[in-house]
């Protein structure tokens, strides 16, 4: 059957990515949207698109809009329907076809316990693992609490102490029943210094399965992957085609079809490695492997749900080159990686060095506490690792983006970084490697782009003047003070204070000499004490976003007069970011020391403990169970 028309039932990056190899074999494509992603870009990609009333969970609303618009197949994307057995049903019972592998192997891998037991049966080796908790014991501890149902990094939780079991089991149970309708969990043993490997399989409906090599996806945060790489700089040819192996193996049993994961967790000294699932889906980091191999993974999809043979062997495929993969997350990772929201206020990548952007987002979309924190994927290939790195770093450094708190600069430590270079990327790297969060300048250069800021300001009120506009910036027939601009980074007040010359030239306060070369509503390019400075410029309400040679700050505008701020309630514990209140764990009066654990959240589908800073009394609670609060909302009020 050749499919002419397809549905995708998932949204951003993924929603986009999938349009694009769609649109490249000729095949029209058919979008969803809630009211949160009316205005996102792969709305506006998809040849048609339908409004939900619900949810992108509402599978019954999805077919109904595939018969509607004549679909000939659906792709879930990965995450919420994608490893849906019951909804791939759904859809072959409508004589539509499912992108993805059957549903049998959908429930049976879906189901973690299950798929071990497979594992087992094929001589696949897994880690000791129990479902029941008296038996922890036997695994020893440190013990990883994980999600029968699911991934994602919900539903996991690290335990190092047998005190710390229970409540590590009913918090991942809530989340896993939150995320995945399911809040069976199961335990394993942790192993500290390891690394995620995972296998990418292609199987059709004819028994031929390849595999696509490895990757690495050892740097995590939460449990969520943060960069991901092909190859691993620890893997071997003897090692992949061990792990490459026991992939098929697997595989095999399952008579897969379509495009999978099977991910291993392998000791670091050791060099052993255990079956830990199989994801039966396309993965977030599925473009490494595409890179490396030259293969279309969203093409063979189709290909394969078509009906198609894949049309090659593993001896036919080749390795070329390393590529790696990080995610750009909503997030703050000066605070413990907390998810952020906010506006993206600009958003333009750079095309100088050209690495590859998956993206759900463009300038002005509005980030939510809706959906998972992730906001692009961006990828880079080279000839060897170390140009990957150098090459993905740059890129994001001379691309122009920023209104709100990501991980971005994060990113380009890790890159930078000699132990990520080195390859030492083991899973505990996040917890070991002590690396910058917040932009590699000096106090120096912070405050030359603070200028180029200022200068960019002086510009647009002159350009902005409704008199006199033909004059230059603060001329006078007289000895006036300084003009001056007051910016705020982050908690820092810098007064950029300067006069103009005759020449139209200006000069600093602190005697540093400025020409401005050009001007524009989004850009400057001006000499400070002979250094050249050509910055992208946005602004948004009060808000200045300069870019610079590592990337962007962001700015606020102070106004020349003070304001009135609104008044902290002293004492009070506010929410670190917006979301649920799941649980409250103290009320009024109760005693508590500095570490407990006073209110749960829930925000862009991950809890989040809130904590006591100090030993003390509540005073108060403002808040209530299932109430939705604001970033910045006062909690509790502590004595």
């Amino acid at each position: 059957m050749t499919i002419k028309k397809l549905l995708i039932a998932n949204r951003g990056e993924i929603a986009s990515r999938i349009i694009s190899s769609a649109h490249d074999m000729g095949i029209s494509c058919v979008a969803i949207y809630t009211e949160a992603d009316q205005d996102t870009p792969y709305v506006r990609e998809a040849d048609q698109a339908f409004k939900l009333s619900d949810s992108y969970l509402n599978s019954k609303e999805i077919l109904d809009i595939a018969i509607k618009s004549n679909s000939d197949a659906i792709h879930p994307g990965y995450g919420f329907l994608s490893e849906n057995a019951a909804f791939a049903n759904q859809v072959k019972r409508s004589n539509i076809r499912w992108v993805g592998p059957s549903a049998n192997a959908i429930k049976k891998m879906g189901d973690k316990l299950t798929a071990k037991e497979i594992a087992i049966k094929v001589n696949v080796p897994t880690l000791p693992m129990t479902s029941d908790a008296k038996k922890a014991n036997t695994i020893g501890y440190p013990i990883l609490v994980k999600a029968a149902a699911g991934g994602g990094g919900k539903g996991m939780r690290i335990v190092n102490k047998a005190k710390d079991l229970n409540e590590s089991i009913k918090s991942a149970e809530r989340e896993a029943e939150g995320g995945f309708g399911d809040k069976r969990v199961f335990l394993e043993r942790y192993i500290a210094r390891s690394r995620h490997i995972e296998i990418q399989i292609l199987g059709d409906s004819y028994g031929n399965i390849v595999h696509l090599g490895e990757r690495e996806c050892s740097i995590q945060r939460r449990h969520q992957k943060v960069v991901e790489e092909s190859p691993s700089p620890m893997v071997d040819d003897e090692m992949r085609e061990k792990m490459g192996q026991a992939a098929i193996k697997l595989a095999s049993k399952l008579k897969y079809e379509s495009a999978g994961t099977v991910e291993f967790l392998v000791d670091e000294k050791t060099k052993e490695f255990w079956f830990l699932e199989v994801n039966t889906r396309l993965q977030v980091e599925h473009p490494v492997t595409e890179e490396v191999t030259g293969i279309d993974l969203v093409k063979e999809q189709l290909r394969i749900a078509s009906g198609q043979e894949l049309g090659y062997e593993q001896k036919d495929i080749d390795f070329y080159g390393s590529s790696i993969e990080v995610r750009l997350y909503a997030e703050d990772p000066g605070n413990d990686f907390l998810p952020v929201t906010g506006k993206m206020i600009a958003f333009e990548p750079t095309d100088d060095p050209l690495v590859r952007w998956d993206v759900g987002i463009e300038s002005g979309s509005n980030i939510t506490a809706n959906f998972d924190p992730m906001l692009a994927k961006i990828i880079s290939f080279g000839e060897t690792r170390t140009e990957a790195a150098n090459k993905l770093a740059l890129a994001i450094e001379n691309s122009h983006f920023g209104g709100m708190q990501t991980n971005r600069d994060y990113l380009v430590s890790i890159l930078r970084s000699n132990e990520y270079l080195n390859g030492d990327t083991t899973t505990d790297f996040v917890e070991r490697v002590n690396l910058k969060s917040e932009i590699d300048l000096t106090k120096e250069e912070i405050v030359r782009f603070a200028k180029v800021g200022a200068m960019w300001v002086q510009g647009k009120n002159r350009d902005e003047a409704m008199v006199l506009k033909n004059i230059k910036s603060g001329w006078n027939n007289g000895r006036l003070p300084y003009q001056e601009v007051k910016l705020k980074l982050n908690e820092e007040e810098l007064k950029i204070k300067y006069k103009p010359l005759r020449d139209g030239s200006f000069i600093s306060e602190d005697n540093e000499n400025i020409r401005i070369f050009n001007w524009s509503h989004d850009f400057i390019d001006v000499e400070i004490s002979n250094v050249r400075y050509r910055s992208k410029i946005s602004l948004e309400d009060d808000l200045l976003l300069v870019h610079t040679n590592k990337g962007d700050l962001l700015f606020n505008i102070l106004p020349k007069f003070n304001i009135a701020q609104e008044e902290v309630i002293k004492g009070g514990l506010v929410a670190p970011m917006p979301g649920k209140v799941v649980e409250i764990k103290v009320k009024k009066g109760s005693n508590i020391k500095k570490g407990d654990t006073l209110v749960i959240l829930e925000a862009m589908k991950m809890e989040h403990k809130v904590l006591a800073p100090d030993n003390g009394k509540v005073k108060e609670v403002l808040i209530k169970e299932n109430e939705q609060v604001e970033n910045g909302a006062t909690l509790v009020v502590l004595d």
